[in-house]
């Protein structure tokens, strides 16, 4: 029999609804120590109390660069680079075309689903390379590789999620990955704002994870740069 794989230290944006919570419950459920963080803080004290040490869960808004660094100075204290990083927090704007989004509106989701994203690398990657391993999946969206109309915030910035990630995969020393993840179409509140009653045509998140998580514990340096898909 062969060697059982030690449990990996994720860290994992966006927990509190969703694909978020589903993942959380499913890696630690498998034997993995999450650290996860929320802008919800009724969310991050029941996970709190479900999950003791030494998961941890805080309250960050990825957008602030300060609350971020903080986050990421706790984590790193508590035990280095992680093995796995999930930008997974995101934001979709109300359905219009982009002429009727408003600037407010248009400018949060720059600032959480791409500027979060990037404030999140900024904090975590420089632990992660003193190292020279451990894996980044940057969530996109299949509007990360097309578009539809009255999403084209949201389009815009999976499709920057896409640029950024295969652009770090250049830049990563040997024994590293970044990877655009398209999570596919799940039934959450996020697509339901799309679809409305469509949505449950699809699987919830719970279901998605089953088939998700493993996929995503599996990555490794072969798989750095591809744009991939949880397929299902």
């Amino acid at each position: 029999m062969g060697r059982k794989k030690p449990p990996k230290r994720i860290v994992l944006t966006g927990v509190s609804r969703g694909l978020g919570l589903a993942m959380t419950e499913s890696f630690i459920s498998r034997g993995h120590t999450v650290y996860g963080c929320a802008r919800s803080g009724d969310v991050v004290d029941r996970l709190r109390r479900r999950h003791a040490s030494p998961h941890n869960f805080e309250v960050v808004d990825v957008s602030r660069s300060d609350m971020v660094r903080w986050w990421a100075n706790c984590v790193l204290h508590d035990g280095g680079g992680p093995d796995l990083l999930i930008n997974n927090a995101a934001l979709i704007n109300r359905g219009a075309p982009l002429w009727e989004v408003p600037e407010e509106e248009f400018s949060r989701l720059i600032d959480v689903n791409v500027k979060g994203t990037a404030n999140v690398l900024r904090c975590f990657l420089p632990a992660m390379i003193e190292r020279q391993r451990g894996v980044i999946v940057n969530f996109s969206s299949s509007w990360g590789r097309s578009t539809a109309p009255d999403v084209a915030p949201y389009c815009t910035t999976k499709w920057a999620i896409e640029g950024l990630t295969r652009a770090l995969a250049d830049e990563l020393p040997r024994g590293m990955a970044a990877i655009p993840l398209n999570p596919g179409l799940i039934n959450t509140e996020m697509l339901k704002s799309c679809f409305g009653k469509g949505a449950a045509c699809y699987p919830d998140a719970d279901d998605w994870a089953g088939r998700a998580v493993p996929m995503l514990l599996a990555l490794g340096p072969e798989d750095n740069g591809q744009p991939l898909a949880v397929r299902g």
